[in-house]
This record gives structure tokens, sequence and C-alpha cells, in this order.
């Protein structure tokens, strides 16, 4: 006759009576191995971040009074990892500057015009929240570049934008580390997402150590 063991030690009863008291453990642990991947992902977070909505509007406000403003064209919420190299910012400002979100008006062919192309402003904001991710019900920050390398890095940034656009007086920014009140019109709405790739932090690395 042929059993399996587990048949064998315990009858099906007792099965089911170990799996009832075993189940809140088992529950418990795989809470913890899923939070544990959540923070190893988090963790792993290597790139420069921004979030980009085009606009029909937007403004930084400090203090109450209006330090930059745009007409149409392009929000752009700045992250910086403490990673970030200048691979980094030379890719999220090209990938910016070149994505085609605008109509061509002469065409009427959608999705066709970079933000340069239409003579648009940009308005760059610095966010380091962009990296929070949440311990408990407290947001943890600190994978964001701290303020004294971030500033200097940031206005580096910015100037990297205001060269690579034909038009360096479009290029707008808030004020790094001050509480802002940022208004914008979202046309469409349309909102993107970009990361830089990991690849630069290779390419930088290996070209560090050869």
């Amino acid at each position: 006759m042929n059993y399996c063991l587990a048949s064998c030690a315990f009858p099906s009863s007792h099965t089911t009576l170990l799996r009832n008291k075993l189940s809140p453990f088992l529950f418990r642990r795989n809470r913890s191995h899923q939070t544990l991947q959540l923070c190893r992902r988090n963790f792993q977070i290597r790139a420069m971040r921004a979030v980009i909505q085009r606009v029909s509007s937007s403004s930084v406000t400090v203090d109450g009074r209006i330090v930059s403003e745009i007409g149409p064209g392009l929000l752009v919420l700045i992250g910086i990892h403490e990673s970030d190299t200048d691979a980094d910012a030379d890719y999220i400002c090209r990938k910016v500057l070149n994505m085609r979100l605008f109509t061509n008006e002469a065409t009427g062919r959608g999705w066709d015009q970079n933000v340069m192309q239409r003579g648009y402003g940009v308005l760059l904001v610095s966010q380091f929240t962009l990296y929070g991710f949440m311990k408990g019900n407290k947001p943890d920050f600190h994978v964001a570049m701290p303020p004294e390398k971030a500033k200097p890095f940031y206005a580096s940034l910015i100037e990297r934008f205001q060269k690579a656009y034909n038009k360096p007086d479009a290029v707008k920014d808030g004020v790094f580390g001050a509480m802002m009140k940022v208004n914008l019109v979202n046309d469409g709405p349309v909102t993107m997402q970009l990361e830089s790739p990991q690849s630069s932090k290779n390419e930088t690395k290996a070209s560090t150590e050869s």
C-alpha cells in the first residue's frame, strides 16, 4: 500500500488543524517578506528622476512673491539621487527638451513637436520628495542627494538646459530649498515620468576605474 509520509504521519484532520495554527505565522512572514522586497527595491533606485507636465501656464511663488513663471510649455519636477552624475543630468536634459509632447499646428499632427520647436517655456523645480518611500507611515528621503551637494548640482543642471535650449531665457527655475507654492494649469492633462538609465552609473564607474 502506497501512502505518502505526510498522510501517514498526520491524518487529514490533524493536517487541517496544523495548517490553521500556522496560517497567522505564514501570513506575518509573507507580509515581512513583501516589506523587505519593497525596501530593497527602493534602495536599488539609482537614477535621476523627472516628472514632466505639459502646461498652459505655471508659476512658482515664495513668501507670497512670484519668482518664476511661464506660459505654455513644460513644468519639470527634478529629483536628484545621491549617486547622480553629469551623465544623468545630460540624459534628463536631452530627453526633456526633445520630448514630442506638442501638436504641430502647421500639419495638425499630434505629439509631433518638442518644446524648443514651439518656442515654449521650461520651468524647473527641485523636488527631493520624488525619492520618498514609506517606512511605516512616515516618508523617508535618505536616498536623495544631500542639500549641500544637490544645490550646486541642480544649478549645473539648469545651466545645461539653458545652453541646450536655443532660447536660454525660456528656461526658468524655482528657489532651491525654499518652501514653494507651485501653480500650474496642466494642458491635456499630459504628465510623463523619466529616469536616467542605470548604464550611466556603470559608464561613469568604468571611466573612473580605468
